[in-house]
């Protein structure tokens, strides 16, 4: 990555933390440090540890087993290479994402969940086996071997930018939405990127208030897949509370269980990250149960 790349991510995230700071919006947070460590490292993790490690991987074996493959597919044109990476990376995220709500492989996206408030702090808080599995970043780490690694650092550079907008503390869409001559504008918009008012949702604590859809807008960069593939939910409003019922009721999980179970578990009476995992509707109520791991 050349440093023009390096100094506009840094300016992404720059530009949207101090939106945050200066709105007062992280008054709100009320993070505790164990949400600070587990946001820090799992950011860590996966920018420093998974994603470079499976690229290099990726690398390694297509020179043994496939080296006339090695940027074969350089001559495309723009738009193909990046409907690759839409469909490749984008969609393939949506997919993982959507089956990540599913007893089986809840306990890897929990973590995402269980933060109490909406910043950008919290856009890559996962377990870290999210993204060692994930399939997307390795589709992606093939197609960059393929030979779109130029394209992929401008298309990482975008998706950065609009999924921080749709966790950042401060909507962007909000003030938007009240202008009549951007009304045709922003339903465009919102049902082709995600954006605060439809990622919020994602987070709610609770469906009950019409707003809240933790069960679907399940996009990253498109929120167009939620259209397409009929999870998508639109109200241009924002939840009151984020986060997990279950917390609330019998306190958060430490951070290095949310970010590295199953080589830890909790050892808390319920919990969807302990030796027989149940998971919680947002009533506070056992909707599944999955004991040592196997989902049911």
């Amino acid at each position: 990555m050349n440093n023009w790349q390096n100094i506009i991510l840094f300016a992404i995230i720059f530009g949207f933390g101090l939106l945050e700071y200066v709105s007062e919006r992280y008054q709100n947070f009320h993070a505790t440090p164990d949400d600070s460590k587990l946001e820090l490292l799992t950011f860590i993790g996966l920018l420093a540890l998974a994603q470079p490690v499976i690229f290099a991987l990726i690398g390694a074996l297509g020179q043994k087993i496939a080296p006339h493959y090695h940027n074969a597919w350089a001559h495309w044109p723009l738009w193909a290479m990046v409907a690759a990476l839409l469909v490749g990376d984008d969609m393939m995220q949506y997919w993982w994402h959507r089956i990540s709500h599913k007893p089986f492989l809840w306990p890897l996206h929990r973590a995402h969940h269980s933060a109490h408030y909406m910043s950008i702090r919290i856009t890559y808080r996962n377990n870290l086996f999210y993204y060692v599995l994930m399939p997307g970043i390795w589709i992606s780490g093939v197609l960059v071997y393929l030979g779109l690694g130029q394209v992929y650092l401008v298309y990482v550079t975008v998706k950065l930018a609009v999924i921080m907008g749709a966790h950042c503390a401060v909507p962007w869409d909000a003030p938007l939405y009240k202008i009549k001559a951007l009304r045709p504008v922003m339903w465009v918009v919102e049902r082709t990127i995600s954006t605060p008012a439809t990622h919020w949702a994602h987070h709610a604590l609770t469906n009950e208030d019409g707003i809240g859809f933790y069960k679907g807008n399940f996009g990253n960069l498109l929120f167009f897949w939620d259209v397409l593939f009929g999870s998508a939910h639109i109200t241009r409003q924002y939840p009151r509370e984020v986060g997990l019922r279950d917390d609330q009721l019998f306190g958060k999980e430490r951070w290095y269980i949310e970010m590295l179970f199953p080589v830890f578990k909790s050892r808390r009476e319920y919990s969807a990250l302990g030796k027989e995992r149940r998971i919680y509707d947002d009533a506070g109520d056992i909707v599944a149960a999955a004991p040592d791991g196997v989902a049911p």
